[in-house]
């Protein structure tokens, strides 16, 4: 039997988390408030008095809501989040590793936090630069125009938020026997008229494989990822003949499965390789840079590895390994 003691700090633990859990969704509950009244209020005023006052009462109230969802929702999770893992690293080393490990996850937050205040500070900043160029002349035709770009920029910061909260987030798997050609063909389903206006010759290749023991959503978003950012560069580029290869097989023992997504864009420096899994790293002008971060953390929940490799001028290579469910 367990001890008593044991009992008691199972109990314990299992009593925080629960408090810690009722604090989340309060703060969620309150942010989501908070947004209702928001979008609530800025369509009453559009109604009442015209666009551009609704611009600037979404401008200045968009800012606080930012802030609000930042540090309300998104920094608790943050913060538990490093915490847990600086704890299974202390009861997993030395203290001497510890102590090094633990300065590696400030490091790391510390690039994150600054990652997150460039991404928020740059559009709030060019949003705060228009109203007051508004303020100054209120009856400037331009205002429309003024007011239209600065709530692009709250877009932005929204749309940052919002990727970087999922990326956060800690999603249960709802795994199940698939097989990942099926999954395959679901998601390029999806990207069929782009296919089409871009002209890209898709080729999609698949070995007779077993099934895997995955979420097939998660899964669907990984391969999204992986053809969207293909196609981002192959347009970007404008590259002739675009191309994207999928390819599905197996290894020799017969106990991982491998999906291989390959185009033939413009390929990735050597130096910025390193860095693609990276929060926020992004070579892309509207891109928010979780696109891969999050793919990578979905893979890492499956058990499995993602690898990229790329020469510049020679396309990239993206490379996603699955245990099959006989393995797991």
């Amino acid at each position: 039997m367990m001890p008593v003691h044991s009992l008691m700090r199972v109990a314990m633990h299992s009593a925080a988390t629960m408090k810690d859990a009722q604090k989340m969704a309060g703060r969620t509950i309150g942010f989501i408030g908070h947004y209702i009244v928001f979008a609530s209020t800025c369509a009453l005023v559009w109604f009442l008095a015209g666009f551009q006052v609704a611009a600037i009462v979404a401008l200045s109230w968009g800012i606080l809501l930012a802030s609000h969802g930042f540090f309300a929702v998104l920094a608790p999770v943050l913060r538990r989040r490093w915490a847990t893992r600086v704890d299974e690293t202390r009861a997993l080393g030395e203290a001497r590793d510890v102590r090094v490990l633990e300065g590696r996850h400030a490091r790391s937050l510390e690039e994150l936090a600054a990652s997150i205040a460039h991404e928020i500070r740059n559009p709030v900043t060019a949003a705060r630069s228009l109203v007051a160029q508004m303020a100054e002349t209120p009856a400037s035709p331009d205002n429309r125009e003024y007011a239209k770009v600065a709530l692009e920029e709250l877009d932005r910061v929204e749309r940052s938020i919002s990727h970087l909260l999922r990326y956060a987030r800690e999603e249960e798997l709802e795994a199940r026997e698939l097989l990942v050609q099926d999954v395959v063909d679901s998601a390029l389903e999806t990207f069929r008229e782009r296919f089409a206006r871009l002209h890209v010759d898709v080729r999609s290749d698949s070995d007779d494989v077993g099934a895997v023991h995955a979420d097939p959503e998660k899964l669907r978003r990984v391969i999204i990822n992986l053809v969207g950012n293909a196609l981002d560069a192959l347009e970007d580029a404008k590259t002739p003949s675009p191309r994207i290869e999928i390819a599905v097989g197996e290894n020799l023992a017969r106990t991982e499965v491998w999906l291989r997504c390959k185009d033939n864009g413009p390929g990735i420096p050597a130096d910025k390789l390193a860095r693609v899994f990276s929060p926020f790293y992004t070579s892309k002008a509207n891109g928010t840079g979780l696109g891969l971060a999050i793919s990578k953390k979905l893979v890492d929940a499956h058990g499995g590895t993602i690898d990229a490799r790329s020469e510049a001028g020679r396309g990239t290579e993206l490379m996603v390994v699955l245990p099959k469910a006989a393995a797991r």
